[in-house]
């Protein structure tokens, strides 16, 4: 499943690379979804995105943490595993874009692009099955146990959209990592013990 999202997040951004028309067609526009019911738009956005650069960012993060997912899912969930991360992405998508179709459904001039709230729902999924894993973040050359790589974005993502001085859709990051974990307790909840027993251990010894 996460290979089918990559290639075809590939493909479409890729076509609206050469076709601005369709990238502004496909773009989430709170507005637009609001006043002319183009509600398309809250699962289009996330297929196409700004560059090379945003589109291997986020197929790169998707296809690390991907695949730990759908197996983590396949092992609690059996055969519904593969349809239950696909709802997480799909959630992460959908999720992801309330705060801000809530603030900006009157503001035609809002854009937004990107898989960014769904593959932070990914990650976050992960983070849930593996809080102890070690993370590697570029220019830091020591390991991050993921759950205290989890907490730092959350709190990074919230302070830097509180600042609001940038393009970057933080709130999205925000709310898609925090539907990820919580939509994969809800799916996985026996995972919890597992959870809080490896913190416990790798922490307090």
């Amino acid at each position: 499943m996460t290979l089918i999202i990559v290639i075809i997040t590939a493909l479409v951004s890729f076509a609206a690379f050469q076709n601005r028309e369709l990238m502004a067609k496909l773009m989430f526009n709170a507005y637009l979804v609001k006043h002319s019911n183009q509600w398309y738009r809250v699962v289009t956005h996330a297929f196409i995105h700004g560059g090379w650069m945003h589109l291997g960012i986020n197929m790169w993060v998707l296809w690390l943490f991907g695949g730990i997912v759908e197996a983590s899912f396949d092992a609690y969930r059996g055969s519904l595993g593969v349809v239950i991360y696909a709802a997480l992405y799909l959630g992460g998508i959908l999720f992801s874009t309330l705060p801000s179709y809530a603030r900006n459904q009157d503001n035609f001039s809002y854009n937004s692009l990107g898989a960014s709230g769904a593959t932070a729902a990914v990650l976050f999924s992960a983070i849930y099955f593996n809080p102890t894993m070690n993370l590697y973040i570029m220019f830091i050359p020591i390991p991050i146990p993921a759950v205290i790589f989890g907490i730092a974005y959350l709190a990074l993502e919230w302070y830097q959209d509180k600042k609001s001085n940038d393009n970057i859709a933080h709130d999205a990051h925000f709310w898609g990592a925090a539907f990820g974990f919580v939509f994969s307790i809800l799916m996985a909840p026996d995972r919890m013990t597992g959870f809080i027993e490896e913190i416990t251990y790798r922490f307090m010894g």
